[in-house]
């Protein structure tokens, strides 16, 4: 995955999905707090509503779609992926949205997105056997959503439009890496309850010098969610930046104790 500026807005880009698409980092807005300073994408952070929706003006133009086009949900950390027209253009910064936890769609003009600040922010695009883009999907892969399997109800979503799982191409964006996502062995029974052992081994550690505490790679679990759904290994590009590690890049929750901006992850077909 490769970081570029486009207009002045840093953006995270996956060379494997041939169509519109990035992941926001916090460098290239127009916010001043020193919390969502600068490119914050979410209302409820203290920005005011016209800071956030130039903001989004210009993340939309570094990665080469319409702002009016974006359909953002309101995120509840569950696992509804809820299918996009044109109808729902707009939702999210110009009006009021949907509940839900992942959007797709098979129409031009439709921008599907997603926000973030730790939690995994996937993006697939289901391709033609020539490797078209024919529909696209951005899903919000909390540690809720990643139990409930939110990678592989989007990719099942995906082969209801008719697309082939060969031909899924799927971008696991920057989130809080295991280096830093600690937890504690209830939230390790939960995981250990609902995975067989070839998702769960190596994605969890125990800590070496606290009781009863685990580390955790939320990343790893829906990468291989995706694989356990047929997408092809080749297919999936994961970056290894760390949220709470880059806090110069991105906004973490967790390292911010929760006074932060919102990072956005869109994409397109073109």
């Amino acid at each position: 995955m490769d970081l570029y500026t486009s207009r002045g807005v840093t953006v995270l880009r996956s060379p494997l999905i041939p169509c519109p698409h990035g992941f926001s980092t916090r460098q290239g807005g127009v916010s001043t707090l020193p919390h969502t300073a600068s490119l914050n994408l979410g209302y409820t952070r203290g920005d005011g509503d016209e800071t956030v929706r130039e903001n989004l003006s210009r993340f939309s133009a570094s990665v080469g779609v319409d702002d009016a086009s974006v359909v953002a949900l309101s995120q509840v950390h569950g696992t509804d992926v809820l299918y996009c027209t044109e109808a729902d253009c707009g939702k999210g910064y110009f009006r009021e949205g949907d509940e839900g936890d992942g959007a797709y769609t098979d129409r031009r003009g439709v921008t599907v997105a997603i926000k973030t600040a730790d939690c995994v922010p996937i993006l697939l695009c289901g391709c033609d056997e020539q490797g078209h883009p024919l529909a696209v999907m951005a899903l919000h892969a909390g540690w809720k959503g990643t139990k409930g399997g939110i990678a592989e109800i989007g990719v099942q979503r995906l082969l209801s439009l008719g697309v082939d799982v060969k031909h899924i191409r799927a971008a696991i964006g920057p989130s809080i890496g295991e280096c830093c996502y600690e937890v504690d062995d209830g939230f390790y029974r939960q995981f250990a309850d609902a995975f067989p052992l070839e998702i769960l081994s190596g994605t969890f550690r125990k800590s070496p010098d606290k009781e009863g505490k685990w580390y955790c790679s939320l990343r790893e679990i829906n990468r291989r969610l995706l694989l356990r759904a047929g997408v092809r290994e080749e297919h999936i590009d994961v970056t290894e930046l760390c949220t709470a590690c880059r806090q110069d890049l991105f906004y973490s929750h967790r390292a911010s104790g929760g006074k932060r901006g919102s990072m956005l992850s869109m994409i397109a077909l073109p």
